[in-house]
């Protein structure tokens, strides 16, 4: 028997999670069994810790949309055990019982060797937010980025940290976008040279094009604010697209398109290729700084995850969660 965070539903809809014992016999089919040593907290898991958000279907549910640990039997020749791996994706915590547990059975395909020079904890302090980053500045990067600041909305959050972070490293200015001015430190001390207040950014404008200031931008908020910065992009510069923290309307024109070439690159973490997963973990390993990554680790167990599901859904999450599931 091992400790899992199991969710429940009872007859009248309503949703509970707590921490409970289960058994290997419980687990799903899968040809990979996984010694769990860390997770993380992303908004989906904030959604299927509580109210499910249409992405759980199936109860009792274990969540989790990410894991790192050890293989621990494999009916797959390309892992053997004792391998280290990550798992990000797939539908794993949504559809599939996922990481919120101290063992996990996955689909080989599913898994990513973990690369040399990051260890669990710090993959997990990556995870789907810092995994998305990457392919964000990898796409950014595919497409050419301009001259001039990179934009990071949502900047204090999980994937525009560790955005921030790698942009800094690889030598471009960034400008971070954050609505609570306490993080400005924060963000300055991953590497922010501009702290752009999120009120300046956040409100549609009648003019369609304004003046060319980013060369780049990774936005995880949406909405308004993305639409506003359409009209602030460099000629043929790009916004990656990550999230809707702001709303999934775009209330924009196709101006900064016609005139200005901008790019607007949409980014999907879940259903990544297998190649491009190594590629950017790859990445992962070797432009962002691990002191750095410490800076926005905020420790966590099972038993807080109920808590934090809540806290992620409210936008008061800095950083990132690591949870130490044997904790």
């Amino acid at each position: 028997m091992f400790n899992a965070l199991v969710v429940e539903k009872d007859e009248d809809g309503k949703t509970t999670a707590g921490v409970q014992q289960i058994g290997l016999d419980q687990l799903p089919a899968g040809e990979v069994t996984v010694a769990v040593e860390y997770s993380t907290v992303n908004y989906k898991d904030g959604l299927c810790i509580g109210p499910g958000g249409g992405l759980v279907r199936n109860y009792p549910h274990v969540p989790g949309i990410d894991f790192a640990g050890t293989v621990e039997a494999s009916d797959d020749p390309r892992y053997a055990i004792g391998d280290k791996v990550v798992l990000t994706g797939w539908r794993v915590g949504e559809a599939h019982w996922g990481g919120y547990s101290q063992k996990a059975r996955v689909k080989a395909d599913w898994l990513v060797p973990l690369p040399k020079g990051i260890d669990t904890r710090h993959a997990m302090a990556v995870g789907t937010a810092g995994f998305t980053a990457m392919l964000a500045v990898m796409a950014l990067e595919d497409h050419g980025i301009k001259d001039g600041p990179i934009l990071v909305t949502g900047a204090a959050g999980g994937v525009g940290s560790v955005a921030t972070a790698i942009l800094a490293n690889l030598g471009h200015e960034v400008a971070a976008v954050t609505g609570r001015p306490e993080t400005a430190d924060y963000l300055k001390s991953l590497g922010a040279t501009q702290i752009v207040a999120r009120e300046e950014i956040n409100e549609t404008t009648k003019r369609p094009l304004e003046a060319e200031t980013w060369g780049g931008c990774i936005d995880a908020v949406g909405s308004a604010m993305l639409a506003r910065v359409l009209g602030q992009m460099k000629y043929g510069a790009s916004v990656a697209a990550v999230g809707l923290a702001g709303g999934a309307d775009l209330p924009a024109t196709v101006i900064p398109f016609l005139l200005r070439g901008v790019n607007l690159l949409g980014i999907d973490s879940v259903m990544q290729p297998y190649d491009n997963r190594l590629r950017a973990w790859e990445r992962i390993a070797k432009d962002l700084p691990m002191g750095k990554l410490d800076a926005m680790i905020q420790p966590a167990t099972l038993s807080d995850l109920p808590a934090l599901g809540s806290d992620i859904l409210k936008g008061q999450i800095k950083g990132r969660v690591v949870v130490d599931v044997n904790a």
